[in-house]
């Protein structure tokens, strides 16, 4: 990894990371997107299927959302320190 003098990524690695993690939020996003719609689908089709099978599925779909909604809280988290670190990266250019 490139670095300036102080040790700290240079700018155009933290860019790099930037943007490797917009897509990776952006992947995160339509997951959820997906399990929430999934979710919707079982609920509907709940009077097709045995109570049993919806719950299962439900109860699956619920902790990977969780997982998500966490992973995605992390990611962000990262994503706006280091958008901080571009910042000032840019104004120490």
């Amino acid at each position: 990894m490139p670095e300036d003098g102080a040790g700290a990524p240079s700018l155009d690695r933290i860019e790099s990371t930037l943007t490797d993690g917009y897509a990776a939020k952006l992947e995160l996003e339509a997951e959820r997107s997906r399990l929430e719609r999934r979710l919707g689908e079982v609920a509907r089709e709940a009077g097709d299927v045995s109570a049993r099978s919806v719950a299962g599925e439900l109860s699956s779909l619920s902790v990977r959302l969780d997982a998500v909604d966490a992973e995605l809280a992390r990611l962000r988290s990262l994503l706006r320190n280091l958008q901080a670190r571009r910042r000032l990266a840019r104004s120490a250019a």
